[in-house]
């Protein structure tokens, strides 16, 4: 059709010619000379031509004549652009982390540390990613080259620039692989206390202690930083299965797994138990579309259901909030008219139920009544709360871009419902897995990260129904079988050789603004918070000191969690994060900081000690979290220098650590320690 261009939809090899097309090879060789046939000079058939009335008394050529010498360099340079664009982009990158200074970041993070080179590289490589998809002369290799180049320029950046891994949340796994490998075996909340919760569902630090073994190294830090690079790597083979299953449009499948990535800004690609079981969650999805949908495909189901098996219960056994997501989309899925079949979605209940009632059964009897008074309250369950909530000009800056990344994105995808009626009849399974986490929102808040995660959930289908927004007419794999079964040329079955379409300016430049927008925006979302998220070398040296030195039994009190090793050796040391009090007792440590950490400090036995720890993350984290500005954590830090109950342990530009005197504690009064 004048004026859009036709998908690269699936057929056989250009070379074969298959029934309601002809083969093209390129016009002026050897080989179309004598099989044109009945082809005219511009390889159409007759049927093509009669439709065409103005050029139905063109003679046919007997031979075309070669490329004008001065079109061979032009078409070399036009067969060169994708991997010209891609190495200029991972150049420009390459330049921008060796000229990036990250000692000192701002409340924007990452965002303007970065040295202008890193931009350009991603304007470069998303334009050459959208050139180079829309051309049906291109192989889906090139797709795939610029999908792991993106990966590698937003996933791969901070840990080529940072020393050590990001996250506090990272370094606690770490703790918690560290606690398996010393003491052999899983412990209760006896032990644990809270931290139990993490040998209830033991899967992925069983199996990361296992790696740790088999690598040789002395823990997870030594990889951990690499980890949000291999965890979006593990989620490319799922997604492609997923969207594969309902069209062979690479514009639309690629440009799906674009725009997942750049809207995959929650972070929960790093270091972590979901960001594995996510992966397994698609992997689900892809067996069940593709093996368990309409009435074939029988064949083997045996086979597909010990998989199935296998896949469930890593799940389970490794996070708490995956399974629960798995099991509504299953359900979604089995309801719907195609997916009839319901040993998915028993399987799955089967083993969620089991590990529930058994291994994580003490944790969820204690969580059970917050659990059961959450639920329908979807008010206090999106709410952020107290010390999530950012606060200055930086993090309000990042947050707002996350939010118009993630809103757009969704808008894109209603967009594509609407204007892509044949994707919505064929692809229904994917819009309602689409939509099957929404009713999470009405069940937990989830430490006020529900709405996060549900973002996240939804991202695979919403991503896919984005790209449609961005494409014109598409095609699905159901469409492009009956074409084939009526004996039509699936639309879009050009081969390499035949030029495309040209389309209108706007329906290609349009739509690449709005990736580039995305793109772009994925830095801000993702990385603004880094001036949190990161701890430089001196912080992880002053808080290893605190842990070489600290006898067992002790204690070590900090404004909040964000430190690295904040949970090391937690089976022998204990921790007190004044922030996470009630805001009463914050504001009379505010008032009194010396005195009042003094009397909640009071009360350890020996030979255990009481440690004061503040350190540049904890102070990032309350001044960007809403919770303390710089002004009253200085405060309480100059009173605590001051105070003779206190001795300084050791300090550097990173933070400092002191100790409790012995007898320097005063009366302990009630209720001063929650």
């Amino acid at each position: 059709m004048p004026g859009q261009e036709t998908p690269d939809a699936p057929g056989p090899d250009p070379a074969t010619p298959v029934k309601g097309t002809a083969s093209r090879p390129e016009a002026g060789s050897a080989y179309e000379a004598a099989a044109r046939g009945p082809h005219d000079s511009a390889g159409r058939t007759p049927d093509d031509v009669s439709a065409r009335p103005e050029h139905a008394a063109e003679p046919p050529a007997a031979s075309a004549p070669g490329p004008a010498p001065a079109a061979r360099p032009a078409r070399a340079a036009s067969a060169a652009l994708p991997a010209v664009a891609l190495l200029a982009a991972l150049a420009l990158w390459a330049f921008a982390v060796r000229h990036t200074d990250v000692s000192r970041l701002d409340d924007y993070g990452l965002v303007t540390a970065l040295h202008p080179a890193f931009w350009a590289g991603l304007v470069v490589l998303t334009t050459g990613f959208w050139l180079t998809v829309r051309d049906p002369r291109r192989g889906q290799g090139w797709s795939f080259a610029y999908v792991l180049g993106l990966l590698v320029m937003e996933r791969a950046t901070q840990a080529v620039l940072y020393p050590t891994p990001l996250y506090a949340w990272a370094w606690k796994h770490d703790a918690v692989i560290d606690h398996l490998l010393t003491s052999g075996r899983l412990q209760g909340a006896d032990r644990l206390g809270d931290m139990a919760v993490y040998d209830q569902w033991p899967g992925f630090f069983a199996a990361q202690a296992a790696l740790v073994r088999l690598l040789g190294v002395d823990d997870a830090a030594a990889y951990m930083a690499w980890w949000p690079l291999v965890s979006s790597l593990m989620l490319l083979l799922p997604l492609l299965l997923v969207y594969r299953t309902f069209t062979q449009d690479r514009r639309l499948i690629w440009t799906a797994v674009w725009l997942f990535f750049v809207a995959n800004w929650v972070g929960q690609d790093y270091f972590s138990p979901q960001s594995v079981a996510f992966a397994l969650h698609l992997g689900v999805l892809a067996v069940v579309l593709r093996r368990y949908g309409g009435s074939g495909g029988r064949q083997g189901q045996a086979v597909w259901t010990v998989l199935l098996t296998v896949l469930v219960t890593a799940i389970v056994v490794s996070h708490q909030l995956t399974p629960g997501m798995l099991v509504v989309s299953l359900v979604v899925l089995a309801c719907a008219r195609r997916y009839r079949d319901w040993v998915p979605m028993v399987t799955a209940v089967v083993i969620f139920l089991a590990w529930c009632l058994t291994a994580a059964l003490p944790f969820l009897s204690a969580a059970l009544p917050d659990m059961i008074r959450s639920i329908g309250d979807v008010g206090a369950n999106v709410e952020t709360g107290y010390g999530t909530t950012p606060t200055g000009t930086g993090a309000v800056a990042t947050s707002w871009a996350a939010r118009l990344l993630s809103g757009s994105v969704l808008l894109l995808a209603l967009a594509g419902v609407l204007r892509q009626r044949v994707l919505r009849r064929r692809a229904l399974p994917l819009l309602l897995i689409a939509a099957a986490p929404l009713p999470m929102f009405a069940a937990s808040s989830y430490g006020s990260e529900m709405i996060f995660r549900v973002l996240m959930f939804m991202l695979p289908g919403a991503a896919f129904f984005a790209a449609a927004a961005l494409l014109p007419k598409v095609r699905t794999l159901a469409a492009e079988t009956a074409d084939a079964a009526a004996g039509r040329p699936a639309e879009g079955a050009a081969t390499r050789s035949r030029p495309a379409v040209s389309a209108p300016r706007a329906a290609v430049w349009a739509p690449l603004l709005a990736l580039l927008a995305g793109t772009l925006a994925f830095v801000p979302s993702y990385s603004g918070k880094d001036r949190l998220s990161y701890f430089p070398p001196r912080e992880v040296a002053l808080v290893q000191q605190l842990f070489d030195r600290a006898p067992d039994g002790s204690l070590v009190v900090a404004a909040n969690r964000n430190y690295p090793l904040a949970h090391e050796a937690y089976w022998r040391v204990d921790h007190y994060w004044f922030l996470d009090d009630d805001r009463r007792h914050v504001d009379e440590i505010v008032r009194d900081p010396a005195a009042t950490l003094a009397r909640d400090m009071a009360g350890v036995e020996r030979p255990g000690r009481a440690y004061f720890l503040l350190t540049q993350g904890q102070m990032a984290n309350s001044e960007m979290n809403g919770q303390l500005d710089r002004a009253q954590l200085t405060r309480i830090r100059e009173s605590v220098a001051a105070s003779p109950r206190f001795a300084r342990v050791a300090e550097n530009s990173a933070g400092v650590l002191y100790v409790l005197k012995p007898g320097a504690e005063p009366a302990i009064r009630e209720g001063s320690r929650s």
